[in-house]
């Protein structure tokens, strides 16, 4: 079997893998408070998190994996956004509203995650699903001297746990000299956090032993954790920016409400996202989310693919230059997996299993910058079968990657329109006209014949310029001309060169 090494934040070292259950491992990452759109930097844990689900299918078993990503769907800024909907008139009540939002939103997660080729987890909770678990949970942690009650508000005494702190590496003392925390007068330290708080007639609420309220975000983790994997489990992950608090809190809340527990062996967090090296704010005009890419013509390949060019523990930046990049490798890799089998010189077509060396790039705490450099390898060596099932192990479809991106190739070798493997039925269907694209072709050729007699080439270059700015690669050689779909390539603009 496949060794695993893990980065674990507790230890900060990185540690074999190990799972209490071999047939039942246990993976638990932190999901999206649904109010809104994905934006790019909660793109980033679903592809990272989705990478290690996939590698422990691929080395335990389909299965035998079980991953458990929740939906914060009870929330202030959900709160918000149902209220102001309210106030502007909208039908129904606030409780209505709360869930029509919770369930838009869910719904274009799915489809803006889907598009970036990730698996649905095995378990997808709602917070809203499991107050009762959380209001008996919070019960247990006062009963244990752990937690305790005023003015309708129950928070977590900090001091009662003395490991808070490790995940993170600082004192109790350290985090309240450095940290923005709520000071209230029924706290009893500034650290103490809220488990459960009260809610007026204008905000959703459930009936507790406390009076009428909802739970506090952090106990929401802990509660579908437990009911869904348990006490102890394997992993858990996140974004680094939830460390501290809510990570933290996670585990002193979960360690105190079941004594002798782990809670989590291993903990894993990817780091933050930049955009052309900075980070990502709407003050700075760059910020953006998955579903403004997609429909700006940004594949949802392309954004996975840049994501895995960094490692998961650096920071990533997205940048125009590394969506190109991206765009361009996946280009080459479905052209040659759309040729003809007649023109591959030498192929492994035995390849049912990724090579060896790509799964212990992976199994190396998730190395996917060496995993594309040996992507690139099996390329160049033309071997379709350690490709293919390489891009399957990284979440890449070779289909849809044919179908997607091996594009057009019109040369005046043959005087032919091919796409891949494909008819022209298929270019019709993405927007270009087979025959219009041979008559460019024809046309650039025979300006560059004329041009080699007269030495003036601006036509040439006009012509070329122009294609170019619909994102075609223009490859001219003593063989002829030869056009193929670049990174930003364009059909309508294509479409409108006469």
């Amino acid at each position: 079997m496949t060794a695993i090494r893990l980065y674990n934040t507790r230890s900060r070292s990185k540690e074999g893998f190990t799972p209490f259950d071999p047939l039942d491992v246990r993976l638990y990452v932190c999901g999206p408070t649904v109010y809104d759109r994905a934006h790019l930097g909660n793109a980033r844990p679903v592809v990272v998190f989705d990478t290690l689900f996939r590698l422990l299918r691929h080395v335990y078993g389909d299965g035998h994996v079980r991953y458990v990503r929740n939906f914060t769907d009870a929330d202030d800024k959900i709160n918000a956004t149902a209220l102001a909907r309210h106030e502007a008139g909208a039908e129904g009540t606030l409780e209505e509203l709360i869930h029509q939002r919770t369930e838009e939103t869910i719904g274009w997660y799915h489809a803006d995650m889907d598009a970036l080729g990730a698996l649905r987890p095995t378990q997808e909770p709602r917070a809203t699903e499991y107050i009762g678990e959380m209001i008996a949970m919070i019960q247990g942690l006062i009963d244990k001297g752990h937690a305790y009650e005023v003015s309708g508000h129950v928070l977590f005494d900090v001091r009662s746990y003395p490991d808070y702190g490790r995940l993170s590496g600082r004192s109790v003392d350290d985090m309240i000299a450095g940290a923005r925390v709520e000071v209230a007068p029924y706290k009893h330290d500034a650290m103490d956090f809220v488990l459960w708080k009260p809610s007026d007639a204008s905000l959703p609420g459930w009936e507790s032993p406390w009076g009428r309220g909802r739970p506090g975000w952090h106990i929401e983790c802990s509660a579908m954790s437990f009911e869904l994997l348990g006490a102890s489990f394997d992993i858990h992950g996140g974004g680094i920016d939830l460390q501290f608090p809510h990570h933290e809190n996670e585990i002193a809340q979960s360690c105190c409400a079941h004594p002798g527990s782990d809670f989590a062996r291993v903990w894993m967090h990817n780091e933050m996202l930049l955009v052309e090296g900075k980070k990502m704010s709407k003050s700075l005009g760059n910020f953006f989310t998955v579903r403004e890419l997609l429909e700006q013509g940004v594949p949802g390949e392309v954004i996975r693919y840049v994501m895995l060019m960094t490692h998961y523990r650096k920071p990533m930046d997205w940048t125009e230059k590394k969506r190109d990049e991206a765009e361009a490798m996946l280009r080459k890799i479905a052209q040659f997996l759309a040729m003809d089998p007649m023109q591959k010189p030498w192929m492994d077509r035995q390849g049912a299993h990724p090579p060896k060396e790509f799964v212990d790039a992976l199994a190396n705490d998730l190395n996917t910058s060496l995993a594309l450099t040996l992507l690139s390898k099996y390329l160049k060596d033309q071997n379709e079968g350690a490709l293919t099932a390489a891009l399957k192990l990284l979440g890449f479809d070779p289909a849809s990657l044919r179908e997607r991106f091996s594009g057009f190739i019109a040369t005046s070798a043959t005087n032919e329109f091919v796409s891949g493997s494909h008819t022209m039925t298929f270019c019709e269907g993405h927007g270009v006209d087979a025959n219009h694209v041979s008559e460019l072709r024809a046309r650039l050729s025979a300006l560059r014949d004329q041009a080699m007699a007269t030495k003036d080439f601006a036509s040439v270059d006009a012509l070329k310029a122009a294609l170019i700015e619909a994102g075609v690669e223009v490859r001219m050689s003593k063989a002829g001309v030869e056009l193929v779909p670049g990174p930003g390539f364009d059909a309508a603009k294509l479409g409108a060169l006469r």
